[in-house]
């Protein structure tokens, strides 16, 4: 079962879940989407709250309904490209709020990030 984060909404989470998919070229354009019942499931979520993240999805033009077959990824590659970067971009920005808050300065950010980053690429 998943974990989600308790201090912020379930669909909220699941809408990040589902929209990193998409730009990390995990789902394509016009690739088919899990039905509410089937990401429930993968969740362990009410499919309600399901719901919800795939209207907020398809209101913000990422997927699209197909009334008879499903949902389907709306975005080309180059626009999921494009959400990638805006994505990754809001998080950037959160988080380095979060660190200046925690009273850490500009130059530990980027220590820390550089190290973080070396670290991983070792473990590659």
């Amino acid at each position: 079962m998943y974990k989600f984060n308790s201090n912020e909404p379930i669909y909220l989470q699941l809408i990040d879940i589902i929209k990193q998919r998409i730009v990390n070229g995990s789902l394509n354009e016009s690739t088919k989407v899990k039905s509410v019942r089937d990401y429930a499931v993968e969740f362990g979520v009410n499919p309600n709250t399901v719901q919800k993240a795939l209207s907020e999805l398809e209101r913000a033009g990422f997927i699209y309904t197909e009334r008879t077959s499903g949902r389907y990824v709306a975005l080309t590659e180059s626009k999921a490209q494009a959400a990638r970067l805006e994505l990754a971009e809001a998080k950037t920005i959160a988080y380095l709020q979060w660190m200046l808050d925690l009273g850490c300065q500009p130059e530990e950010i980027h220590n820390l990030i550089k190290n973080k980053l070396k670290e991983k690429r070792r473990q590659k």
